[in-house]
């Protein structure tokens, strides 16, 4: 049965990030006007636009698998309303975190993570496919947060993997575990009153992490 509270949210949010890099591929100058920086403190909308801004079309697809993925699985469980809270307001306070880091960042991912550590929290064995095996999702997350603290580490080592916004990630996981546990009590007191299944498939799982987390 349909969640009635299901309203495919995590599509149309990948709809809105499609056009907007549309945009920023077309007029020159307009990733520079909403991405994050310095200016942020002053033009406070950056740290929401910045979340919709992707620095190329790979960094594009993956999130948007990422968001689709996770974020479907995460609003069937929780309702649309509560969906969008936790997407936005990960990816703000990721953004929020993140500046005093880096010189600019843009991109979702502060979002998706706090998406999928929400989700973690609230199915935390829910098989997914990870690292070329089948495993509980809490474990696969532990993994990814554990790969984000290392290259977290190499950052203020100065010696930096690769541009990855591993405090973005960190920051915004952070968020949305908070919201896991909020919204975990909620979701089993539904769940007593229907019986609510849900399931990643392994072949999206295993195109997503081959992508995006290599």
């Amino acid at each position: 049965m349909t969640d009635k509270h299901f309203k495919y949210w995590a599509f149309k949010l990948s709809g809105i990030i499609i056009i907007i890099f549309l945009f920023q591929l077309i007029i020159n100058g307009f990733t520079e006007m909403f991405l994050l920086n310095e200016s942020s403190w002053t033009q406070p909308w950056r740290f929401v636009s910045a979340v919709f801004l992707h620095g190329d079309v790979a960094h594009l697809f993956y999130n948007l698998f990422a968001l689709v993925l996770f974020g479907s699985m995460l609003e069937k469980t929780v309702g649309s309303k509560r969906f969008l809270v936790v997407f936005f307001i990960s990816g703000i306070l990721a953004n929020l975190f993140s500046v005093n880091f880096y010189d600019s960042s843009l991109g979702a991912s502060g979002a998706i993570f706090g998406v999928i550590a929400c989700l973690t929290v609230i199915r935390p064995g829910m098989a997914v496919w990870a690292f070329g095996m089948p495993m509980p999702l809490f474990i696969a997350s532990l993994l990814w947060m554990g790969g984000d603290l290392l290259g977290a580490y190499a950052y203020f080592a100065g010696n930096p993997i690769s541009n990855t916004g591993n405090l973005a990630h960190l920051s915004g996981a952070f968020v949305g575990i908070l919201f896991g546990f909020y919204y975990r009590l909620k979701v089993k007191e539904r769940e007593r009153r229907s019986n609510l299944s849900i399931t990643i498939p392994e072949r999206d799982m295993r195109r997503w992490e081959d992508g995006y987390l290599r």
